[in-house]
């Protein structure tokens, strides 16, 4: 961990890191299409910040030299585990400094995910950033999943617990019942358990399927209402993520969020990751669907 490789790198490899070896398949009119395979997931249903982080691995490889910088995605079906995911890469820009990307995840002929990106190349300039909470515990003297739901028998619990991305929320966690104040904010850290690569284009596509696992909680705290509460409904309607500086996704990166407004059956949820040493590392907005009954 912590950027340390071990002699076997699939030996403690994070059980998501097979979904991001996509199998170029061909081009076909001027796109690039290649194939990736899925992890469980509560419900069969495929893990949205999973096909974020293969769109974003897919377009990536089609550009050199140049490393995303925002991503803009809707999330259109439900995709199923049990089968594979076509991508489809669009090249729309190539410019001096910047490209851009289209891509389409596909299950049946059928769009899922449709996301477009742009990519920079090293560039320097104006810098400033919002400064890192103060008043925030240290990630070791919080539980993690697996402490908080070890004991608890059921699939989604024990999946919870050892999934590859250990979420140590700051305050009290929100799985069974909600823990702490019924507020529209909170914060976790959150670290990849396993070794990663020194690639930091893999490092950005992991915080983007990290991105998705908490964030739409603030929405859900606010009004104490849990992941295991009786009939809840949530997914991620459309996603949207700006990447400022590298980071690493097997190091700690606090995660703080908010959720300005929610309607309809919809809550906005905001998010800013920083690593260890303070440095704003992305930006995260999300809307998503969550259902209540009687409400």
């Amino acid at each position: 961990m912590n950027g340390e490789q071990s002699d076997d790198p699939t030996a403690t490899e994070p059980d998501f890191m097979p979904t991001l070896r996509l199998v170029d398949t061909g081009a076909n009119t001027g796109e690039t299409i290649m194939t990736g395979s899925s992890h469980w997931s509560p419900g069969g249903r495929v893990f949205g910040g999973q096909v974020l982080a293969q769109s974003v691995v897919a377009a990536q490889s089609t550009i050199s030299g140049r490393a995303i910088h925002s991503m803009h995605g809707y999330f259109l079906r439900p995709g199923s585990i049990e089968d594979p995911i076509t991508f489809a890469v669009e090249r729309i820009h190539d410019g001096r400094s910047f490209a851009t990307r289209r891509t389409q995840a596909f299950q049946h002929g059928l769009p899922i995910f449709s996301m477009i990106a742009s990519f920079q190349a090293e560039d320097s300039g104006l810098e400033h950033q919002d400064p890192m909470p103060t008043d925030v515990p240290d990630p070791e003297s919080l539980p993690s999943a697996a402490e908080v739901l070890g004991g608890i028998d059921h699939p989604i619990a024990q999946h919870w617990a050892q999934r590859s991305v250990d979420v140590r929320h700051v305050d009290g966690p929100v799985f069974i019942d909600v823990q702490g104040a019924h507020v529209p904010h909170q914060a976790v850290w959150l670290r990849v358990v396993g070794d990663l690569p020194d690639d930091p284009a893999l490092h950005r596509a992991v915080l983007g399927y990290a991105s998705d696992l908490s964030i739409l909680e603030p929405v859900m705290r606010a009004h104490g209402i849990a992941w295991g509460s009786h009939g809840v409904k949530t997914a991620s309607l459309d996603h949207a993520m700006w990447w400022h500086r590298d980071g690493r996704a097997d190091d700690w990166v606090l995660y703080t969020q908010e959720s300005p407004s929610a309607q309809g059956g919809r809550g906005l949820a905001l998010g800013r990751m920083f690593d260890r040493s303070g440095r704003l590392l992305t930006t995260v907005a999300q809307e998503g669907m969550v259902r209540v009954p009687g409400i």
